[in-house]
C-alpha cells in the first residue's frame, strides 16, 4: 500500500511540473519575435542568451525555455543547424526553406529546438524538461513551438 501511495504522489508531482494554466505572448521588440510562454509553468528568469531575448526555469529547475532571436546571416536552416554543431543522437529532425525542428534526449532530459527563418533574424526556442514527464510536456511544447513568429 505504501508503495501504491509514495507512486501516486511521484505521478501528481510529475504533472504538476508540467501544467499550464496561464499563457502570455513574449516578445522580443528588436526582433519581432513572438511565442506564447506558460508563465504557470516558467515562473524563474534565468538570464540572457546570445542576441535578443530571455531564458526561463521552472521553480525547480528540472526545466527550462529560451526564446531568442538573433541576427540573420544569410544562412539557410541547415547550414545555421549544422554551423551549431548539434550532439550526435538526434532522435527527431525536420528541415524545410523556412525553419529547422530537432530534439533528442540526453541524460535524462529532452531537448527541443526550434527556428524559423525571417529575412532579418532566426527567432528560436529551446526547451529542456525531464524525460521521464514527456507526456506532461507534448502539449506545451506543441502549443509553444507553433505559436513562433517572428518579423
Amino acid at each position: 500500500m505504501k508503495t501504491m501511495t509514495a507512486v501516486i504522489v511521484a505521478l501528481c508531482a510529475a504533472s504538476s511540473a508540467a501544467r499550464a494554466e496561464s499563457w502570455t505572448t513574449y516578445r522580443i521588440v528588436e526582433s519581432g519575435t513572438a511565442v506564447d510562454i506558460p508563465t504557470s509553468v516558467f515562473t524563474e528568469p534565468a538570464g540572457k542568451p546570445d542576441g535578443y531575448g530571455e531564458r526561463f526555469r521552472n521553480s525547480n529547475g528540472s526545466a527550462d525555455l529560451t526564446v531568442q532571436a538573433v541576427p540573420d546571416q544569410g544562412l539557410s536552416p541547415a547550414e545555421f543547424l549544422a554551423r551549431k554543431n548539434p550532439p550526435s543522437g538526434i532522435v527527431y529532425k525536420r528541415i524545410t526553406p523556412k525553419f529547422f525542428v530537432v530534439s533528442s534526449i540526453k541524460r535524462g532530459a529532452i531537448w527541443y529546438d526550434r527556428c524559423n527563418f525571417s529575412r532579418r533574424y532566426v527567432h528560436c526556442v529551446l526547451i529542456n524538461y525531464p524525460a521521464a514527464e514527456k507526456r506532461q510536456w507534448d502539449r506545451i511544447v506543441t502549443r509553444i513551438s507553433h505559436s513562433l513568429s517572428g518579423g
